[in-house]
């Protein structure tokens, strides 16, 4: 029994805490403990303090900290009690226009206490709100105008174009862009030096570098390869999430520049078969590594629009080994076409 609990802390301790993602665990509590877009969050903090906090919109890619700020928002607004004070909606509930006629509406109209000296409105926080239907978009326009003066909305979205203008036109914008490679390194250290792991710098550069601007696919990927893999290299971050090693990309860009169309086919094969790669994934590299190969510009211009071609196909689930062909008679007309301008 005390063996199995030791086994148990020890897995707990090795997986960084496994009932709570680091993502959440690591997960903005206050303003200032956002990694990035400071001068959109000191601009909020300061409507905050002033008790001046419009309706907001916030959009942006995944992972670049609306969320966070808004929660955060509400954490400094109602301190304890900002669970009574906020209705949270996400994608995964119903938003349709009967929840915004009933839900919202009697959420916003009710009277909100006080805690302390100042009297506090309350929040409505709906999130992924490029995923609600039209009609609860127009819907929720009069609800906003109506109950202005004891609640305020705040919106978050992907894609801001799916929200209609009229909403738009109701809120504060803020673009939360990709967070810079800078912000996302800091926070991984922060969190490398409080899990205690052991990461190496070519294994924190490639995990910036996946991590796309995104620091919930940053601490994702981080996890994964620390359950994975005690040290956490370059070689680890590639295996856990799957993509080709920078050295097999360029060991394939070799034979597609250098070998026979039959040699190329049957290697290429047989290392996406040994290594489990994706064909997709080996044209998204091979054509990053197409950018630094010396080339005339015609050249390079025709090879980047075919793969661009292939991987479109790709995404509509035709066959691997016919688009494998096309990626090598891609090269091989490159290839000709490099040695007709060198002569």
């Amino acid at each position: 029994m005390a063996e199995s609990m030791e086994v148990e802390q020890a897995s707990q301790s090795r997986g960084g805490g496994k009932v709570t993602p680091w993502v959440e665990k690591y997960r903005p509590h206050s303003l200032a403990d956002v990694a990035a877009h400071r001068d959109i969050i000191d601009t909020i903090d300061r409507l905050t303090s002033e008790n001046r906090l419009p309706h907001l919109l916030l959009y942006g890619p995944p992972g670049t900290g609306k969320t966070s700020t808004i929660l955060a928002v509400s954490r400094k607004l109602y301190g304890n009690q900002f669970h009574n004070m906020i209705l949270e909606l996400n994608a995964s509930d119903d938003r349709g226009i009967d929840v915004v006629r009933q839900q919202i509406q009697d959420f916003a109209s009710t009277q909100s206490f006080s805690f302390g000296s100042k009297s506090h409105v309350k929040l409505v926080l709906l999130d992924e709100a490029d995923a609600m239907t039209k009609d609860a978009q127009f819907a929720l326009r009069r609800v906003i105008e109506k109950y202005t003066k004891s609640t305020r909305f705040a919106l978050i979205c992907n894609h801001v174009h799916k929200i209609i203008p009229a909403l738009q036109s109701r809120c504060t914008r803020f673009r939360f862009a990709p967070l810079d490679a800078l912000h996302v390194t800091d926070r991984l250290k922060h969190v490398i030096a409080a899990e205690g792991l052991d990461v190496s710098e070519s294994g924190l550069a490639a995990l910036v570098r996946f991590s796309t601007g995104d620091m919930r696919k940053a601490l994702n990927i981080l996890q994964s390869t620390h359950m994975a893999s005690q040290r956490i290299t370059e070689d680890a971050v590639y295996l856990c999430t799957g993509n080709p090693l920078p050295k097999d990309i360029e060991q394939i860009s070799y034979w597609l520049l250098n070998e026979s169309v039959n040699i190329s086919f049957s290697r290429i094969l047989e290392i996406k078969t040994g290594k489990g790669l994706a064909l997709v994934d080996i044209i998204r590299e091979v054509t990053m590594f197409a950018f630094r190969i010396k080339m005339p510009a015609n050249v390079r211009v025709q090879l980047i629009n075919d793969l661009a071609d292939i991987e479109y196909r790709l995404s509509f689930g035709c066959n691997d080994k016919l688009q494998l062909g096309s990626l090598i008679a891609s090269f091989t007309t490159a290839r000709s076409a490099l040695v007709a301008a060198a002569k």
